[in-house]
C-alpha cells in the first residue's frame, strides 16, 4: 500500500513537471477540458437563476402578506393547494344567492369587499389591491396603461414592485409609474399625469418595475383614487371600461392555514396562501381531490432536476470527447520519457499512472477554472437574458451541488478519457518509444461494426417512435444511440478522408494524412464538434419548426404593416376626422376610404343591433355543413362525407384575426384592393365601370351577380324563420360583379362595391373608416399621438395596426444556443492548436526540404479545417435526424386532432399543419463560416518561421 502511494506521488510529480515544461500544450489541454465545464456551469447557473423558487414567486405575488383573497362570485370554489388550478362548483355558495350566470362579468367591488371581509379570520390585517386599465395622456399623445391600485409603501406590499427612483405614492394625487412606461410616454419624475375624461391630474413621484413584467406599462396609485373615477366618467364615444378586479392581501398571525382556505372556498373565494403553498396538505385533505379522484396530479416533474441532469450529461459528454485528443497528444509528446521509464525498469502500470496523473491534474485545474469562469459568464450575460425574457431573475443562483457535480464529473471524465492513451502508452515497445517513430494505427473493425450497428439500431428506434408512437422519449433515446454510433464510426470516417487526400495538393494531403494517422487525436476532436453541432442543429431545427407552426397558426387581420380605422357608431359622422387623425400622425402611403351599406330601422338606438348586411350564397355553392340543425343533424352525415368536405372549396374559410369589415361588404374603390394586396387589372377595371368585385368565389351566381341581403327588421333568431323564407324586413339587392381569380387573401372583405353601384341600387351608405398602407413601422410616439387624435374625435374608434406574428422570447433556447456555440467554436480552435502542437515534426520536415513559409500556415489551416469541417458535416446530418423525427411525432398528434375535428363536422376550418423547417441559415454558417473561420484562425496564429528541433541520440 505504501509502495503504491509513493508510486502515485512520483507520478503526480512527473506529470506536474511535464505540465510546467510544456505550458502551451498544458494550457490547451486545460482549455479543452475547461470549455465544456464553463458552458455547462454558465447554463446551469443561468437556468437556475431564471427559475424562481416558490418563496421568490410568492414574494412577487403576495409581497410580505400571508395570503391573497380573490372573490369569484360564481359558486363554491374547489382549488388546488397552491391555487394553480381553481374550479367553480356551480352551486350557490354558502350564504350566497345563486349567481352562476357568468355572463354578467366579475362581481362588483362593493359586493366582493363584503364577502372578502367574511372570508378573513379575526385579527387579520388587510391591504386592498385593484387592477384595471385606463387611457392616460403622454408627451406624445395617449397610451392604454395597466393600473395597479395598491399602497406599495406599506411594508406588506414589499416585493411586489421594485422602486427604482423617487418614492411610492402616499397621497391621493400621486402616482408612480414603471420605468418602461416612463420611457414610452416621454414623461419624467415630477411630471403631471392626466387621465382621459378626468378633470384631475396626478403627480409622478417615482418609478418602479414589476420583477416579472419588465415591459409592463403600468401606473400605481392608492386604492380608490384612479380606477373608480375613471369608470364613473366615460365621455361620449368611449366604451365603458371593465370593472377592476379586486383582491385583498391579508396578514394573519400564524399564517393562513389550509382549514381557513377551505372555509374561504365555501364563500366563492380563491386563496393563494404562503403557508399552504410551501407546506401543502395531504391529498386526502383537499376537497377537489376527494370529490374528483380521477383528476390527475397537476404537479409536473421538477424542471430544476431536469435542467440539472441535462446540463450535467452535456458536460460529461463534451468533456469525454474533448479530453481524448488532449491526453493522446500529451502521451505522444512524452513517449520518449515513457521509454526511459521502461528502460529504467518501470512497469506498464507506472506509465499508466503518469498519464492518468496528468489527466487528474489537468482535470482538477480545468474544473476549477471552468466553474469560476462559467459563473462569471452567467453573471455577465444575466442582463441580456433578463431583457430577452422580460423578467428579472430571482438572483444569481449558483447551486454548489450542481457545480460540484459538474466539476467532479469533469475530473472523472478526464480520467476516463486519459485511460485509452494511458493503455496505449503502456503497451508501446520501449525501443519504438526511444527512437520516436510513429506508426499508422488503423481503426478497429470491431468498433466500426459496433458503431454502424448502433447507428442502424438508433435510427430504427427513432423512426419507430416517430411513425408508430406519440412518445418523444422513444425518439430521443433512438437519436442518442444513433449519435453514439456515429461517434464510434468517426475513426473510420477519418481513414476514408485520409484516402481522399491523394487527389489534393501538398498541404491538404498532409493534413488529411495527419488526421488519418493520428486518429486517437483527431477522432475524439471531430466527435466533440459533432456532438456540439448536432445538439445545436436539433434545437434550432425543432424550435424553428415550432415557431413556423405558430406563425402559420396566426390569423392576420390585414397585410403586414396595413392599418384600419373603423367607427363603432353606425352613423359615421366622425369618419373624416378619424381618417385625418391617422393620415397626419402615421407614416401612411395609400389611403382607401370605405363606407358601409346601412341597414336599420328609423327608431334604432346606436347601441342596439338594428339590422344586418350579409352576402347570399347561391345554393350550389353553399357548404352542406351550413344547413345542419335540428331537422338535419350533423350525425346524419356519413363520416366519409364529413372527411371529404375537408377538401371541398365550398367549406373552406380564410382565418381572420380581428374583423375590420363587420359584414364583409365594403363600399370603396381600387385603392382598397391595393391596400389588401390584390393586384388584378380586371378588378380595377370592373370597379371603374361600376361593377362590384367578389374576393370569394362562393359569392357569384351563374349569371355573374352577387346578392346582398339587407335585414332592416327587428332582431330575430334563425329558428324563427322557416326554410326558404326571408327574415322579416329583409331586402335583396343584386350587383353585377367581377370574380377575382383563384383564392386571394381577402382578410374578411368578401365583396367591394363601388359607390356608383350602390347609388344605382338606391342603397343607403354611411362612412365607416379607412384602410392605409405604411411606408415604415410607426414609432411608439407616433402611435400615442394618433391615439390622442382619435380620442379627440369624441367617438368610439377601432384602430388596428397589423404587425404580424410575434415570436416569443425564451431564455432557455437562447442559453442553450450560446452554450452550444461556445463549445463548437472552442472545440474546433483548441483541437487545432493540439494538432499543430503535435505536428512539429512535419513542419520541420517541410522547412528542411525548402518549403516556403506560407506552406506551414496553409498546412495548419487545412489541419484545422479538416477537424472542423468533418465534425460540422457529421453533426449537421446527425442533428437534423432527431429534429425531423420529433416533428413527425408532433405531426401524428396533429393529424389525430385533425381527424377528430373532421369527424365532428369542422371540415376545412380547424386544420393543424405541422411544418418541418430546416435551419438553412445556421447550417450555412456552420458548414462554411465555422471551418473557414477556424482555418483562418489557425493560419494567422501559425508562425512562418521554422523551429529548429534536435533529436536525442
Amino acid at each position: 500500500m505504501t509502495a503504491r502511494f509513493h508510486a502515485w506521488r512520483a507520478a503526480l510529480r512527473i506529470a506536474g513537471r511535464d505540465a510546467r515544461r510544456a505550458p502551451g500544450r498544458t494550457l490547451l489541454v486545460i482549455g479543452m477540458l475547461a470549455l465544456p465545464v464553463l458552458g455547462a456551469s454558465a447554463a446551469d447557473v443561468t437556468l437556475r437563476s431564471a427559475q424562481l423558487s416558490p418563496e421568490q414567486q410568492l414574494e412577487r405575488t403576495l409581497g410580505q402578506a400571508d395570503a391573497e383573497l380573490d372573490y369569484r362570485g360564481f359558486g363554491r370554489i374547489l382549488q388546488e393547494p397552491d391555487a394553480s388550478q381553481v374550479y367553480v362548483d356551480h352551486t350557490p355558495a354558502e350564504g350566497q344567492a345563486d349567481n352562476t350566470d357568468e355572463t354578467n362579468g366579475p362581481p362588483a367591488p362593493s359586493s366582493a369587499a363584503a364577502v372578502l371581509a367574511q372570508a378573513m379570520p379575526p385579527h387579520a390585517r388587510k391591504l386592498e389591491r385593484l387592477a384595471g386599465t385606463a387611457e392616460v395622456r403622454t408627451r406624445h399623445g395617449a397610451l392604454d396603461a395597466d393600473v395597479l391600485e395598491l399602497a406599495t409603501a406599506d411594508p406588506m406590499a414589499r416585493g411586489i414592485t421594485t422602486l427604482k427612483q423617487g418614492r411610492h405614492p402616499v397621497r391621493r394625487d400621486e402616482v408612480a409609474v414603471t420605468t418602461h412606461f416612463l420611457t414610452a410616454s416621454g414623461l419624467r419624475v415630477g411630471s403631471q399625469l392626466t387621465v382621459r375624461d378626468l378633470d384631475r391630474s396626478y403627480r409622478i413621484v417615482g418609478t418602479y418595475e414589476r420583477p416579472g413584467e419588465l415591459t409592463a406599462d403600468e401606473v400605481n396609485a392608492l386604492p380608490g383614487t384612479l380606477l373608480a373615477p375613471y369608470g364613473q366618467a366615460p365621455a361620449a364615444g368611449r366604451t365603458p371600461s371593465e370593472p377592476p378586479t379586486e383582491t385583498f392581501l391579508v396578514s394573519v398571525p400564524g399564517g393562513f392555514r389550509w382549514p381557513m382556505v377551505v372555509q374561504a372556498n365555501t364563500l366563492s373565494v380563491a386563496v393563494v396562501s404562503r403557508d399552504v403553498t410551501l407546506h401543502p396538505p395531504a391529498r386526502s385533505d383537499v376537497p377537489l381531490y376527494r370529490e374528483h379522484p380521477d383528476l390527475p396530479l397537476l404537479r409536473p416533474v421538477s424542471a430544476r432536476a431536469t435542467t440539472a441532469v441535462t446540463v450535467v450529461v452535456l458536460a460529461l459528454a463534451e468533456v469525454c470527447l474533448l479530453a481524448g485528443p488532449a491526453f493522446a497528444v500529451g502521451a505522444q509528446r512524452s513517449r520518449r520519457q515513457f521509454g526511459l521509464i521502461g528502460a529504467g525498469g518501470g512497469e506498464g502500470r507506472d506509465i499508466r499512472a503518469v498519464v492518468l496523473a496528468g489527466g487528474l491534474i489537468a482535470g482538477a485545474v480545468a474544473a476549477a477554472v471552468g466553474t469560476v469562469l462559467g459563473i462569471g459568464l452567467a453573471a455577465a450575460l444575466r442582463p441580456l437574458f433578463e431583457e430577452r425574457s422580460g423578467a428579472r431573475f430571482g438572483g444569481l443562483d449558483p447551486h454548489p451541488a450542481d457545480l460540484l457535480g459538474i466539476a467532479l464529473l469533469a475530473v472523472l471524465a478526464g480520467l476516463a478519457a486519459a485511460a485509452l492513451p494511458a493503455l496505449t502508452a503502456a503497451r508501446q515497445p520501449v525501443l519504438a518509444a526511444l527512437n520516436g517513430r510513429k506508426g499508422v494505427r488503423r481503426s478497429g473493425r470491431r468498433l466500426t461494426v459496433l458503431g454502424l450497428a448502433a447507428f442502424l439500431l438508433g435510427t430504427a428506434i427513432a423512426v419507430y417512435g416517430a411513425m408508430k408512437t406519440e412518445w418523444k422519449v422513444v425518439v430521443a433515446a433512438g437519436s442518442v444511440i444513433a449519435e453514439i454510433g456515429v461517434v464510434a464510426m468517426t475513426p473510420a470516417f477519418m481513414g476514408i478522408a485520409g484516402r481522399l487526400g491523394r487527389r489534393w495538393g501538398l498541404s491538404p494531403r498532409l493534413a488529411l494524412r495527419d488526421a488519418a494517422r493520428n486518429r486517437a487525436r483527431t477522432a475524439p476532436a471531430v466527435a466533440a464538434v459533432l456532438a456540439a453541432v448536432a445538439g445545436t442543429v436539433t434545437v434550432a431545427a425543432y424550435t424553428g419548426s415550432t415557431a413556423a407552426q405558430e406563425r402559420e397558426r396566426y390569423a392576420a387581420s390585414l397585410p403586414a404593416g396595413a392599418i384600419s380605422v373603423m367607427l363603432g357608431d353606425d352613423r359615421g359622422r366622425d369618419a373624416p376626422a378619424a381618417r385625418t387623425a391617422v393620415a397626419r400622425n402615421l407614416p401612411v402611403g395609400v389611403e382607401a376610404d370605405v363606407d358601409q351599406v346601412f341597414a336599420s330601422y328609423p327608431d334604432c338606438d346606436r347601441n342596439t343591433m338594428c339590422g344586418y348586411v350579409e352576402v347570399v350564397r347561391p345554393p350550389a355553392k353553399a357548404c352542406p355543413l351550413d344547413d345542419t340543425g335540428p331537422s338535419n343533424p350533423l350525425s346524419s352525415i356519413p363520416r366519409a362525407e364529413l372527411r371529404a368536405l375537408a377538401h371541398d372549396w365550398r367549406c373552406t374559410y380564410e382565418r381572420v384575426g380581428e374583423m375590420t369589415a363587420p359584414t364583409g361588404v365594403l363600399v370603396g374603390d381600387a385603392k382598397l384592393l391595393k391596400v389588401l394586396g390584390i393586384d388584378d387589372p380586371g378588378a380595377v377595371a370592373a370597379l371603374a365601370h361600376g361593377r362590384a368585385v367578389s374576393l370569394d368565389r362562393r359569392n357569384m351566381d351563374a349569371h355573374g351577380r352577387v346578392t346582398v341581403r339587407l335585414i332592416t327588421g327587428e332582431p330575430h333568431e334563425p329558428s324563427d324563420v322557416g326554410p326558404g323564407k326571408e327574415p322579416p324586413g329583409s331586402k335583396l339587392v343584386d350587383f353585377s360583379a367581377y370574380q377575382v381569380p383563384g383564392s386571394p387573401h381577402h382578410y374578411g372583405v368578401v365583396v367591394v362595391v363601388p359607390r356608383a353601384a350602390v347609388r344605382s341600387a338606391h342603397v343607403q351608405t354611411v362612412p365607416l373608416g379607412a384602410y392605409f398602407t405604411t411606408t415604415h413601422p410607426p414609432t411608439d410616439a407616433q402611435r400615442q399621438k394618433t391615439q390622442q387624435a382619435l380620442d379627440n374625435t369624441g367617438t368610439d374608434v377601432q384602430f388596428h395596426l397589423e404587425e404580424g406574428p410575434q415570436d416569443p422570447d425564451d431564455v432557455v433556447p437562447l442559453a442553450l444556443a450560446i452554450f452550444a456555440a461556445v463549445v463548437t467554436l472552442g472545440a474546433a480552435g483548441t483541437a487545432t492548436g493540439l494538432a499543430r502542437s503535435d505536428a512539429e515534426t512535419d513542419l520541420a520536415t517541410l522547412a528542411a526540404i525548402g518549403a516556403p513559409p506560407g506552406t506551414r500556415r496553409l498546412l495548419s489551416a487545412f489541419q484545422c479545417a479538416v477537424v472542423a469541417a468533418t465534425g460540422v458535416v457529421l453533426g449537421a446530418v446527425t442533428g437534423i435526424i432527431p429534429a425531423i423525427a420529433l416533428r413527425l411525432v408532433d405531426r401524428r398528434i396533429a393529424e389525430a386532432f385533425n381527424q377528430r375535428q373532421l369527424d365532428e363536422g369542422s371540415a376545412g376550418r380547424i386544420i393543424e399543419h405541422v411544418p418541418i423547417v430546416l435551419p438553412w441559415g445556421l447550417l450555412a454558417v456552420l458548414l462554411i463560416a465555422v471551418p473557414v473561420g477556424a482555418a483562418c484562425m489557425a493560419a494567422l496564429t501559425t508562425s512562418s518561421r521554422p523551429t529548429t528541433t534536435y533529436r536525442a541520440m
